[in-house]
């Protein structure tokens, strides 16, 4: 019987900022920083970093990628052929801009893929809040965009735009936050009048956006109920950050996920302009300037590659 010629892909999955103020677990944008694998059928699973950040994971089977597609292929009674995976990022890691969502994704599509299961992208979606826990992050990378998203004893439903006019300036801070910190200042429970306060504001601000109220926009992100009261305590720059952005052009500042980014949303035109006085403004800081990505995940399918590390 003959044997099949490995198969190779290349899978790109794009970063994210979420919550984007008072969306809390619910909104997300995808941005242009992204997660690249490609990826080789072979005889074992090695993961190769092809950027300096990424060299603290591990290289083999223990790879939280290779894991995601090993559970996901377990769900269908699948097993999955190993493979090497030669992975590349722009997305910062530990700094609220969605890199673990990312590799979820990544996962995901490579299960799909090597397995042949057909997954429809509500069913990727769905997969992907399993691992991640919410919607917002996974659900950008996934669609691309501005999305809309809740989980719900059903599963998980979402709502994308491909597009919106703004780019976002980010502040991001040389030491990292881990999400359990962000997480554990968090209040147990919200009161019923609490809860309708902060609900409203969140229906106003998906309402701004949609229609580019970007001033309202601004003022919904300040006055959210949820997480950034609680989390700004732990970010002594934010309001330095949110002061000096909304002087230079940003209508917003929100915290990306759970920090310690700092997210400032601004009209195109006037983006580097507000990127440049950041940069001067807080200079041990690393300030980017970043674009919605209209679209979400892509695997295609490779020709192989001959690569010295793999010989």
């Amino acid at each position: 019987m003959k044997r099949r010629a490995p198969r190779s892909w290349k899978i790109i999955v794009p970063g994210s900022t979420a919550n984007l103020g008072a969306g809390f677990d619910s909104l997300g944008l995808a941005l242009n920083v992204f997660l690249t694998v490609e990826v080789h059928e072979a005889e074992d699973w090695q993961v190769i970093p092809l950027s300096s950040a990424l060299e603290v994971f591990p290289t083999d089977e223990t790879h939280f990628i290779v894991e995601v597609v090993k559970e996901v292929a377990d769900d269908y009674g699948k097993k999955p052929s190993p493979c090497h995976l030669y992975v590349s990022s722009d997305i910062p890691l530990t700094r609220g801009l969605g890199s673990s969502a990312a590799a979820v994704v990544a996962g995901i599509e490579l299960a799909n893929a090597l397995c042949e299961l057909n997954l429809s992208q509500e069913k990727k979606l769905a997969l992907a809040n399993r691992f991640e826990g919410h919607p917002d992050n996974v659900g950008a990378s996934l669609y691309g965009g501005f999305v809309v998203s809740c989980q719900h004893d059903k599963g998980v439903s979402l709502i994308s735009v491909p597009d919106l006019p703004i780019d976002v300036v980010c502040v991001i801070p040389k030491a990292e936050l881990k999400t359990s910190d962000s997480r554990n200042v968090l209040p147990d429970s919200l009161s019923f009048e609490e809860s309708v306060e902060a609900g409203a504001i969140s229906n106003v601000l998906v309402a701004a956006f949609l229609t580019g109220d970007w001033e309202t926009v601004g003022k919904m992100m300040k006055r959210d109920r949820y997480h950034q009261p609680h989390r700004r305590k732990l970010l002594p720059h934010y309001d330095a950050v949110e002061e000096v952005a909304g002087r230079f052009g940003a209508f917003g500042v929100a915290l990306s996920g759970a920090g310690p980014t700092i997210a400032c949303f601004v009209e195109r035109e006037a983006s580097e302009w507000l990127a440049r006085q950041l940069e001067q403004s807080f200079p041990s800081m690393n300030v980017r300037k970043l674009s919605i990505s209209p679209s979400g995940s892509s695997i295609t399918i490779e020709q192989p590659k001959v690569r010295p590390s793999s010989l």
